[in-house]
Order: structure tokens, then C-alpha cells, then sequence
């Protein structure tokens, strides 16, 4: 398995579970992708920001039954924060939607949960997948094997797929190939005092911004300081892509108060990351890409609409198609 995001971490998951011996490689320092938490000491408390998705919902049944698994472990809850829309009108008008959930007390609760039965070894880059006598073999980025497999799952996004894949599968690099990832600027900002906003969340539809969220709104999360995460739009991502985190924290700032029509005001703490693949500008209309011949599976939210709910079903096709691969091997055997 490549990659411990969800998509990752929900297909191994299915497949542990169905007694495969999975092994999940990422590059990233722990697991979870862009349902990270970051945390920082403010005033004396430690605190987290949301700062790559902001909340997930769930339309289908399966993954319904497995939301509520998690509801009742306490990993996942309904967030009833009030959500609205701005236009260039500036006025606030409220967004109807589907019930949206989120990790708790974190969105990185997610990952932890699925990772915390699963063989994840992270601080590994997978550089080279090389075609087996059956499956595939792994190399990281000092050409050391991590070993041969009988079936590979990829959940990188589309430009590191398609390097990854195009030896061992490249019909389906190319497909991967074809996939256009938007990046998204987001800043995390903490204020002594709450912003006198009668909303928790907002899609924006003018000026830099897309949308912002009072991340400390959020059930089971610490309500001081009063939190709240920016995320870029991604023309202004895109145009700003090689600026440092320093310098596109003011404007973004400065975008939020003018959106909210509020006066300016300094944080207390600050911060910006880049997601440089944050959003699938054209992703796949199919759950997961598979390659039968050397058991070789590509999946991922650019795979499946861009949404968490996308990512985690993505996941549990490609461990479905890896359940079917095999029992049609052991049917040819017997």
C-alpha cells in the first residue's frame, strides 16, 4: 500500500480484515494526508487546526454503517455549525447541505483509527515499482527493496501515480496521467477574542478566498482561542503556488476581514501551509483504477468526485477488486 491517507488506510483496513497481510508505506511523517491536524501551543494550551479538510459527508449506505461504527467510538461526530454562503452582495446567505461529520477530537482521529491496527511504516518514499513474477516489487529513494507483493495500491496523487505506476501498469499511469491537481493555500489564525460573525463556516464566491471555517466550533474541541482556518481559492493557489508561507499569510488575512466585513485585527498566532494537491480539477468518474495483470490498484479522491466520503469509498473498491483477483487466483489453483 502507498499512502496512508484515508483511501489508503480504509483499503487496507478491508483488506486486513479479510486476512491479507497488508503493509502501508507514506512519505509523511505520520498518517492521514490532508485529514492532518496541526497543533500548536497558544497561550499556554495546546490547541489543533483543521487545516486540510474541513468535514465529511456521507450519501452512501455503506459507508453510512461505517460512520456510525465510528460514531459509537467516539472517533467521529455530527458538526452542527451553522454555514453560510458569501457572494459579492457580501451578504450571508445560509448553504443547505447534507449533515456534515468530522474527526473528533481532530479530524487526524480518522486515519488514527483505521491506522491503529495496520503495519504503517511512515518516513518511507516508494520511488520505483518494478514488475514481479507476479504482482510487483517496491524500492524506496535509495534503490533498497522493501520487497515483492502480489498486489500494489497506490493512493498517491495523479502526477506521482503516473511516475510510480508507468513501468509496472502504464495504461493505467496514463489515465492517472490525465487527472489535473489544483493547489490550496491555508492559513490557520487563533484571536484572544471570538470574530463577531454570526456563522461557524462559509463558502466564499469573491476575492482570494473559498472558504473559512471557525475550526473551534467543532465538537470536542477546545472553544479558546477563538480558531479559524482560511483556505485559498485555487486560482489565487495557483498564482501565489511558490510564494513562502510568510508572505501569503497577510493577504489572506486581509481577504477574511474584508469578506466578513469586520475590522482587521492582529492574531495571537499564525500560520500558512501549502497543499500543493489539494483538488481533483477534472477527477475520474470510477471508483479505482485496476490493473489485473499485475494486480496493480490506483485510488484516491481524484479517482472519486474529490470528497472525503469519495476517498474512503475509493478505498473500499480497490480492496474489492484486490478480494475478487484473489479468489479468482486460488479457484484457478484448485
Amino acid at each position: 500500500m502507498i499512502g496512508a491517507g484515508l483511501s489508503g488506510l480504509a483499503c487496507a483496513s478491508a483488506l486486513e480484515s479479510r486476512d491479507f497481510d497488508v503493509r502501508v508505506f507514506d512519505k509523511g511523517r505520520a498518517p492521514g494526508g490532508r485529514t492532518s491536524t496541526r497543533r500548536a501551543e497558544i497561550e499556554g494550551a495546546e490547541v489543533g487546526f483543521d487545516h486540510g479538510a474541513q468535514y465529511f459527508t456521507v450519501r452512501d449506505p455503506e459507508l453510512a454503517t461505517l460512520v456510525a461504527s465510528w460514531e459509537k467510538l467516539g472517533v467521529a461526530q455530527r458538526w452542527d455549525g451553522r454555514i453560510v454562503a458569501i457572494g459579492e452582495s457580501g451578504r450571508f446567505e445560509p448553504s443547505g447541505s447534507q449533515p456534515r461529520f468530522v474527526g473528533t477530537p481532530a479530524m487526524s482521529a480518522l486515519s488514527k483509527h483505521l491506522a491503529s491496527n495496520q503495519d504503517v511504516r511512515c518516513g518511507v518514499t516508494i520511488a520505483r515499482v518494478a514488475p514481479g513474477a507476479r504482482g510487483a516489487e517496491l524500492f524506496d529513494i535509495h534503490g533498497q527493496s522493501l520487497g515483492a507483493y502480489d498486489f500494489v495500491v497506490c493512493t498517491a496523487p495523479p502526477a506521482q501515480t503516473e511516475s510510480l505506476l508507468g513501468e509496472v501498469a502504464p495504461e493505467l499511469a496514463a489515465r492517472a496521467a490525465a487527472v489535473r491537481m489544483k493547489p490550496c493555500w491555508a492559513v490557520m489564525a487563533a484571536f484572544d477574542t471570538p470574530l463577531a460573525v454570526p456563522f461557524d463556516g462559509a463558502f466564499i464566491n469573491l476575492g482570494p478566498l473559498s472558504w473559512i471555517a471557525r475550526t473551534s466550533s467543532k465538537p470536542n474541541r477546545l472553544e479558546t482561542p477563538d480558531r479559524w482556518v482560511l483556505h485559498a481559492s485555487a486560482p489565487w493557489s495557483t498564482e501565489h503556488l511558490e510564494e513562502t508561507a510568510e508572505a501569503v499569510t497577510q493577504p489572506l488575512l486581509d481577504a477574511c476581514f474584508e469578506a466578513l466585513g469586520v475590522s482587521a485585527r492582529g492574531p495571537v498566532w499564525a500560520r500558512a501551509h501549502r497543499w500543493r494537491y489539494a483538488i481533483a480539477e477534472n477527477p475520474l468518474e470510477v471508483a479505482c483504477l485496476f490493473d489485473a495483470s499485475n494486480g496493480i490498484v490506483a485510488c484516491g479522491d481524484w479517482t472519486n468526485g474529490n470528497r472525503i466520503e469519495g476517498a474512503l469509498l475509493s478505498g473500499l473498491a480497490g480492496a474489492r477488486q484486490v478480494r475478487q483477483a484473489r479468489d479468482t487466483w486460488e479457484s484457478e489453483k484448485s
